[in-house]
């Protein structure tokens, strides 16, 4: 680890496989723009042992259940989908194809399963299949999927006056330091100067952000005001600089300005969206060391130590029908039901390739960057893949989006998306 950017005494096992987490991330963003890297974390130095694998070894098998649509009045509108053995019928027919696919994909992988939901803006949910040993109940950690959704906080409270993003954070907030110029559109767009997630996870002067004790408040002013990175930032809106703190600071202004905590906050927004299973978490509590999706989660948020320091590029957990949601709200002019849970104004600043726009930047080969998103720039489609292997994704033209959620790693889930993005398009189209 270069002395430049300091260290910590961490598990070397936990470095490893940290570097070869954004390793892999920054490798698929530079090769195709519909793979654009996710966000990696890390864990603070004490790190406890694997955790067994409870597996029973049995191929994933597939399962399926019929939701009700996301709007009671459009039920009449939603797929039927029945045992994947016997094939999906009615309007979800036209999703035979990506069953397959999923299915095959989670057998061949040896993934413990997976979970993919389609909504359509007009129609509202019209796929809903499950894999293995995921259903809709099921909670998972979404690492950078998080994203999207923290920005939606942050761009509601713009909304609301209590904070203007482009406007230098200082003038908002009683933080002093060398940072005078950064706005929150830069922090929310990775564009801050900050040092980001590279070339150091476990950067010192940032390294609050993994932390399970202390504020989120104390932990932004910390990262906004320390000396101590001086040497390793650029000035804002001049490189793209992926996740990392900025977001802890971003969260931290977000709590300032409301005056509110950040998981309170985050239900207020999107209360109207009726997603109870949303929450965030410091990720210094469910990290040891192994690689992989931290199995010590368990699907429980309630077995995680409590922090008032909640990782908020990659702390998000949530069921895969509550992303659905919020996904629909993205298609709805930032509707949930009869609510206005953000303005399509908001919608289009969170949306819009903002690195193009402010530096002429790219965040890699042929992609973007909005607020959460990555813009694919020869197809137009958003997303905001995690390291975990959730991929979320829009296509706004066409009108419909989708969830794909395993719990693996980003290059699997990229993977997997890759073989059934086209299968959806044409799904959603031809349906």
């Amino acid at each position: 680890m270069s002395s430049r950017f300091g260290s910590r005494h961490a598990h070397p096992f936990l470095l490893l496989a940290l570097l070869a987490l954004i390793a892999a991330a920054c490798a698929s963003n530079s090769t195709d723009s519909s793979t654009a890297a996710e966000s990696t974390t890390t864990a603070p130095p004490e790190t406890t042992a694997p955790a067994e694998d409870d597996s029973d070894g049995e191929e994933p098998s597939s399962t399926t259940r019929a939701e009700p649509a996301i709007d009671d009045e459009e039920v009449e509108a939603e797929a039927e989908v029945e045992q994947a053995d016997d094939g999906p019928t009615g309007k979800a027919g036209a999703f035979d194809d990506v069953t397959q696919t999923v299915a095959d994909f989670v057998g061949s992988k040896g993934l413990n399963g997976a979970g993919l939901v389609v909504v359509e803006r007009d129609k509202g949910v019209v796929y809903e299949q499950y894999f293995g040993d995921f259903d809709a109940d099921r909670i998972s950690l979404i690492a950078s999927s998080s994203k999207m959704i923290s920005a939606g906080v942050l761009l509601r409270l713009d909304e609301q006056g209590l904070l203007d993003i482009d406007t230098p954070i200082e003038q908002t907030v009683a933080w002093t330091g060398n940072n005078p110029d950064i706005t929150t559109a830069q922090l929310l767009s990775n564009s801050s100067g900050l040092v980001g997630l590279g070339p150091d996870l476990l950067y010192n002067p940032y390294f609050c952000q993994w932390g399970v004790p202390g504020t989120l408040q104390d932990c932004g002013e910390t990262v906004f005001s320390t000396p101590n990175d001086d040497a390793d930032q650029v000035a804002p809106d001049s490189e793209f600089r992926y996740g990392g703190a900025q977001w802890q600071v971003a969260g931290a202004v977000a709590e300032l300005v409301s005056e509110r905590p950040w998981n309170e906050l985050v239900q207020d927004t999107y209360e109207a969206c009726d997603v109870p299973s949303l929450g965030y978490i410091s990720l210094g509590a469910v990290l040891d060391g192994t690689p992989g999706y931290p199995v010590k989660f368990a699907g429980d948020p309630t077995s995680v130590t409590y922090s008032d320091n909640p990782n908020i590029e990659g702390g998000a957990h949530i069921t895969a029908p509550d992303y659905a949601k919020l996904l629909l709200m993205h298609l709805r002019g930032g509707m949930c039901g009869d609510t206005q849970v953000l303005t399509q104004d908001s919608l289009d600043t969170m949306h819009a390739d903002r690195v193009a726009a402010a530096y002429d930047g790219a965040a890699g080969v042929d992609t973007g960057y909005g607020m959460g998103w990555w813009v694919d720039r020869s197809t137009g489609r958003i997303s905001d893949g995690g390291a975990w292997g959730t991929v979320p994704w829009l296509d706004l033209d066409d009108g419909y989006g989708a969830f794909l959620v395993i719990e693996d790693d980003s290059s699997t889930g990229q993977e997997l998306k890759g073989q059934i993005e086209e299968l959806v398009a044409t799904a959603v189209t031809s349906s």
